[in-house]
């Protein structure tokens, strides 16, 4: 109950007066100190979105702290906090039992602790070659990361401290809120989680520290060293066409190309200063020039997986969403997605390889 209704993000006086309680009985509730009646169970599962049975499944273990990374964590509210852990707890309920259904990517985000800027260069390097990448233009990050394992989907609802944040578990959660960003401030988002996924394993973060780190890893990961140094314009006074010819290559942003350059040595503070008030002056702190020239990527992974999963046998993910104890709006607001409609007979052509075999 606790789990549902922290989801949600209602306190116990909130949900009394949904449901006629009192504060103080919902809490006893929670705790195991009183049974509610037949009524009151119908009331409460009504008013937080879930089935009647959802009651009666075992709680598993929960997201913890230490699993999840998102910026400002040590000053975000805890209320928030819980929030997002208990979204993330029944995302992965619900994903683990796609994982029995569905042969989904396995799961390859190397773990490479790290302490230093050169630490972080050469982990962003190894995961180019663990993931066969090469050194050029990443057409699409999301599909990096889905291919890593990872299932990215969107919150709604979750308060605006929270914009980005990755789960580590058995598969890896990155989560945006609703809000949808410039492309590519979506793609440097789920390059930094990836690197919090690589790079922070067991370690709560979300201090200066390990929030620039994974800034850094995003950086050098999406504008590997070795290719920018030959195509970053060097000259004494910033170069902008170029900079921007280079946005649109890389599909990265100019303020980001200007820290790359920076962290780089390969422009001067003064020079990067400059660049900033620049941008800031022309109102592109926000947006930049070009930003609707490079196309926003999409989840695909979980859409996919699911459309498959409902094609083959049609209201089998409606039962499967039930046998979570979730309702279709608790589901929409932990994946982002909403229920299929009924499928015509003649959509039943599925890829075959996502299926688990038999043999």
């Amino acid at each position: 109950m606790r789990l549902a209704r922290v989801a949600l993000g209602l306190t116990l006086d909130q949900l009394g007066a949904r449901v006629s309680a009192t504060r103080q009985y919902l809490n006893q509730l929670e705790q195991g100190l009183k049974v509610p009646t037949d009524e009151m169970r119908a009331a409460l599962a009504a008013a937080l979105g879930i089935a009647e049975h959802f009651f009666a499944i075992p709680a598993s273990a929960g997201i913890s702290p230490e699993q999840c990374h998102f910026r400002k964590q040590r000053t975000t509210p805890v209320s928030v906090v819980s929030q997002v852990l208990a979204r993330g707890t029944l995302l992965d309920g619900f994903v683990s039992r796609l994982d029995h259904e569905l042969d989904l990517p396995t799961v390859s985000f190397p773990d490479i602790p790290v302490a230093s800027a050169a630490e972080i260069e050469a982990a962003a390097d190894h995961a180019r070659e663990h993931w066969r990448l090469g050194t050029g233009p990443i057409s699409s990050m999301m599909r990096v990361v889905e291919n890593a394992g990872a299932v990215v989907s969107f919150f709604s609802g979750v308060s605006e401290r929270v914009d980005a944040l990755s789960i580590d578990c058995v598969r890896p959660m990155i989560i945006r809120s609703e809000a949808k960003p410039a492309a590519c401030r979506l793609r440097f988002d789920l390059a930094h989680e990836a690197g919090h996924l690589i790079m922070h394993r067991g370690i709560q973060t979300g201090d200066k520290v390990t929030e620039d780190q994974a800034n850094r890893f995003a950086s050098a990961f999406l504008l590997p060293r070795s290719s920018f140094i030959h195509e970053f314009p060097r000259s004494r006074l910033l170069d902008w066409s170029a900079i921007f010819s280079l946005k649109l290559r890389w599909k990265v942003s100019a303020a980001a190309i200007l820290r790359r350059a920076y962290d780089l040595r390969m422009i001067s503070p003064d020079q990067y200063r400059t660049g900033y008030i620049h941008l800031s002056k022309t109102g592109q702190r926000r947006a930049e020039r070009f930003d609707d020239q490079i196309p926003t990527e999409m989840p695909e992974l979980l859409p996919k997986a699911l459309q498959a999963l409902e094609a083959a046998f049609p209201g089998s993910l409606t039962r499967m969403v039930d046998a979570s104890g979730l309702q279709a709006e608790m589901f929409e607001h932990v994946s982002g997605l909403a229920l299929p409609v009924e499928k015509t007979p003649d959509d039943n052509i599925v890829p075959i390889n996502l299926w688990k075999s038999s043999i």
